[in-house]
């Protein structure tokens, strides 16, 4: 038998409102506070702009999260709001009853809907990191500047109608408008253009910043001051800097890349691959840095003895919880560098890649006494080493003890590569230790 779910009285009202948008306008001002998100949805999913445009008006929260109710952003229904901003905009009184402060076009808010409207909005949450800033309510300004919330992938082969639209509008009302944005990333786009957009941007904002592209250190030293203004950045990944043959300035540039470290006064978590700009002066971008490091990877580059001795002195590495070397030889180091890094972290490493790393039997054994005290250690990961079976049966007894390891890959030891029966290749293994599987 059927189970009926008779409408609610939130959506009834909802609906006879849309039928006559004249209703809609007049009722507004005495409409109680908890019809308006039931209200915003059905005009949002039946396109009605002129009802949408006069709620903005009316908001009584001080957070519109838009971008919760669009799986596919489309430009009718933004235009609707920001009609509805740019009546809000130009009135020198705010409205009796709008508390707008935040237009959050992010893929967030449903939670919001859910709560007061009572329907299911299967949006995911898009950031598991803080909230860039707090709402704020203006009671000598109210109503400027507002601040419009978005999440940015600069891709120039992605640019859709929907971010052409919100950048024309935000750059002639650069005013009354803070564009803000947790998580900056940007895979391809002429520096003219990333310029270009993120001088309409609130960059003390941004708390991760990822260059998934690949840049001549040039276009890196063009972009070094803008990052150096965003002050807030949590998170930093930079990936394949190229150094080129013909670089004349190339220590200049270093130096004007490393400097803006001075400037990052959150900064946690560093990632770059390929940092080829790096060998030999590792040291100059380490002084730089203005807080402890709770992750760092430097990864698929080439450093010098001396680099590595520098990062084993480095201060503000001694609270890491995840070190990443993977893709960097060490084979020629002298195995003590190794001891002393893996000493100075210990006490917090949770996470710890050497992944091709060129190991040798001498340094995988000189840092094993200080592996055996990372007790917080979770994972260590050494594939792609080229190790003997004496070797690897001495750090499986070293690390049966770690409370906290739960995963360790390591490679097949050597002897095993030239038998006729073993693999062909240069293939890893896997240990769980099941003491600590919950």
């Amino acid at each position: 038998m059927s189970i009926w779910n008779p409408p609610r009285l939130l959506d009834l009202v909802g609906m006879s409102l849309l039928r006559n948008e004249a209703l809609v306008f007049a009722a507004l001002e005495d409409l109680p506070t908890e019809f308006f998100p039931s209200l915003f949805m059905e005009a949002f999913h039946g396109r009605h702009s002129e009802t949408l445009k006069a709620m903005v008006q009316a908001w009584p929260f001080v957070r519109l999260p838009l971008g919760g109710l669009m799986e596919m952003p489309h430009v009718e229904t933004l235009q609707a709001v920001l009609d509805g901003l740019d009546v809000l905009l130009a009135q020198k009184d705010c409205p009796r009853r709008c508390k707008l402060r935040v237009l959050d076009l992010r893929n967030t808010g449903q939670d919001f809907w859910s709560m007061w409207s009572g329907s299911n909005v299967n949006v995911s949450s898009s950031s598991s990191m803080a909230p860039v800033a707090k709402d704020r309510s203006r009671t000598e300004q109210p109503l400027a500047p507002l601040e419009v919330f978005i999440e940015l992938c600069l891709n120039e082969g992605t640019m859709d109608e929907f971010f052409i639209y919100l950048m024309q509008w935000v750059e002639k009302r650069k005013v009354s408008i803070h564009l803000c944005c947790k998580k900056l990333k940007i895979v391809t786009m002429s520096m003219e253009n990333i310029m270009k957009v993120l001088s309409m941007v609130q960059l003390d904002c941004i708390q991760e910043v990822q260059v998934n592209c690949t840049w001549h250190l040039s276009t890196l030293a063009v972009f070094a001051p803008l990052l150096g203004q965003m002050g807030n950045v949590q998170r930093l990944l930079l990936s394949h800097i190229h150094v080129s043959a013909l670089e004349e300035q190339e220590q200049h540039h270093v130096v004007q890349i490393t400097s803006q470290f001075l400037r990052l006064h959150h900064l946690r978590d560093l990632r770059m691959e390929s940092p080829s700009f790096l060998q030999g002066r590792l040291d100059k971008m380490l002084r730089c840095l203005k807080t402890p490091l709770e992750n760092l990877a430097i990864t698929h580059c080439l450093i010098t003895e001396s680099d590595l001795k520098h990062l084993s002195q480095c201060l503000n590495i001694s609270q890491l919880k995840g070190l990443d070397l993977s893709g960097v030889t060490l084979t020629d180091f002298s195995p003590e560098l190794l001891q002393v890094l893996l000493e100075k972290v210990a006490a917090t490493l949770q996470e710890l890649d050497l992944n091709l790393c060129g190991i040798m039997d001498c340094q995988l054994e000189a840092i094993l006494p200080a592996l055996s005290h990372c007790f917080q250690l979770r994972t260590f990961s050494i594939c792609g080493n080229l190790l003997s079976m004496v070797i690897m049966e001495k750090l499986l007894r070293h690390t049966h003890g770690l409370p906290s390891l739960i995963l360790e890959l390591y490679p097949a030891p050597r002897e095993k590569l030239g038998r006729k029966d073993g693999p062909s290749v240069h293939m890893g293994s896997l240990f769980l230790n099941s003491q600590c599987v919950p």
